[in-house]
């Protein structure tokens, strides 16, 4: 009989790490670094049959603590962790690797990402065991714990921080730059803004003095971020130069909480130039405007869009002796003035009742139905693969900034410094991407399980004007989100076009039953 030989295990390499740190005293005959890895190495003899082999090279750090992980030697030891030079990472007990929660949790992540298994050989921890691995979702569940509280105690601070004026970050505004985490006068900068609210003063208008600013090739500030890149001003809409003229960080102040507080930086406008802006504001907002908001009401707020630029349209009035006209006037003309776009302005009244007419048509001819029907199906095809690519990038970059956001956790309990104001709007964003992904997913639902068939349009078509003359506005403007997607408005062409929502006959015929 022929013997054999037993096939050999196959190599499994194993990098020892030892720590000592100087507080530690010299009572443990284990403290030394040559002692520690004495008894790994026995160790990995005793499981020599399973094919495990010490790596020569030695990933000792003395005299550095377990606080952290600025070590020179674990960092070489993860080096190799990364270009697979290790497949067990081997201490003599688990605090040798680290004593903070959060570093071990980040850890063992890591770990397990490269198929690293790692073993403590005096406490019989090794994460190629069941035990192990749960002992390390154990861990894991207690750091994400201890990273809210980390999260809120921040929160805290940034809070008590603008209390007491101080600066906590955000993007830069026109007249100021950080220096050392404080605000500091730029000169050339200041004066400008001293220059646009004396503008404005003297104008009395937002919408005049952001075409006087354009037209000067004015902008907003120029800043640089943490990663070197360029961000150039934008051009001053109404928006941003509402926002700019009613910032008290102009008047030495912070706000928090409606309140404001004297800040620790210097102010750049004269208080009486700020009351000046600040009563014309109040001059314009006492002309009957809220009043007339609340009797008038715009049907098609959130669906008008202009068919020159895509923009949406906005709901607008003028006034005189008394009398109101309302229009609806594409975003773009009624921030930028007529030379960011030709744009499009129609009478409010008159495009209401054009599209009101048009749903009462549909409903009189077999041919519009069935095109009403077929439009709805087809926007319904075009907006589902647009949706869905929508919703996985938003679920990507809700991903993204979550782990962004565990690592900046990590850092400030560590006490790293410039990571507040970082974690501060990685969590704004987190919250914008998050409820963009539910927008979205709920969307992509409504147009996966409605469809559209023709009893359904006819029956909500004719129990529409019946039951449109005794809604009140609200009510009307919430029947025609339901039903419509957007009305597309061409002052070029003279043409208005209507797409209705797919799922929003559907709704309607169940709120009608």
């Amino acid at each position: 009989m022929r013997s054999t030989k037993p096939v050999a295990a196959p190599s499994i390499r194993v990098g020892i790490y030892t720590r000592k740190s100087t507080e530690e005293g010299l009572g443990d005959e284990f403290n030394t670094l040559d002692a520690q890895r004495s008894a790994v190495e026995a160790y990995i003899t005793s499981q020599r049959e399973n094919g495990w082999i010490a790596l020569p090279e030695r990933y000792d750090d003395g005299g550095y603590t377990g606080a952290n992980t600025d070590r020179p030697a674990f960092q070489r030891l993860m080096a190799d962790v990364d270009a697979g030079k290790i497949d067990i990472v081997g201490v003599y007990k688990i605090d040798r690797l680290s004593r903070s929660l959060l570093d071990f949790t980040h850890l063992m992540a890591k770990f397990r990402e490269h198929d690293v298994t790692f073993v403590s050989i005096t406490q019989q921890f090794s994460t190629s065991t069941p035990v192990g691995r749960m002992t390390s979702n154990l861990l894991a569940t207690f750091a994400e714990f201890e990273r809210e509280q980390i999260s809120e105690r921040t929160r805290d601070k940034m809070q008590a921080a603008r209390k007491r004026g101080m600066y906590v970050g955000g993007r830069p505004v026109l007249g100021y730059t950080v220096v050392e985490r404080k605000l500091v006068p730029e000169p050339d900068e200041a004066k400008r803004v001293r220059d646009i609210f004396e503008l404005h003063a003297g104008l009395g208008s937002v919408m005049r003095t952001v075409e006087e600013l354009n037209a000067r090739g004015w902008r907003m500030k120029s800043w640089t971020d943490r990663h070197g890149t360029t961000h150039h001003g934008r051009h001053f809409d109404k928006k941003n130069l509402t926002t700019m003229l009613r910032n008290p960080t102009y008047i030495g102040k912070v706000e928090y909480g409606g309140e404001l507080y004297d800040g620790k930086h210097e102010a750049i406008v004269p208080m009486e130039l700020w009351n000046a802006v600040r009563d014309r504001f109040a001059k314009n907002s006492t002309s009957g405007a809220a009043e007339f908001r609340n009797k008038f009401g715009a049907l098609l707020k959130g669906l008008a869009e202009c068919g020159v630029c895509r923009a949406a349209m906005t709901h607008t009035y003028s006034s005189r002796r008394g009398r109101h006209w309302r229009f609806y006037v594409c975003r773009t003309l009624h921030d930028r003035g007529a030379s960011a776009c030709p744009g499009s302005r129609i009478s409010a009244p008159k495009l209401d009742e054009f599209v009101i007419e048009r749903i009462k048509d549909i409903g009189k001819d077999p041919a519009l139905v069935a095109a009403a029907i077929e439009a709805a199906k087809r926007s319904a095809d075009q907006r589902r693969p647009e949706v869905e690519r929508d919703l996985r990038e938003a679920e990507r970059e809700v991903k993204r900034l979550t782990t962004e956001r565990g690592h900046l956790i990590d850092g400030v309990a560590r006490g790293a410094k410039g990571l507040v104001e970082r974690l501060e709007v990685t969590d704004d964003e987190l919250e914008v991407v998050g409820r963009r992904a539910r927008e979205l997913a709920a969307e992509l639902l409504s147009l996966e399980t409605h469809t559209i068939d023709e009893a359904d349009l006819r029956r909500v078509l004719a129990e529409f004007m019946p039951i449109w003359d005794q809604l009140v506005t609200g009510e009307k403007a919430r029947v025609l989100h339901l039903l419509i997607e957007r009305v597309v408005f061409d002052a070029r062409a003279g043409e208005v076009e209507i797409k209705f929502r797919p799922s929003g006959i559907k709704i309607l015929t169940r709120k009608s039953a």
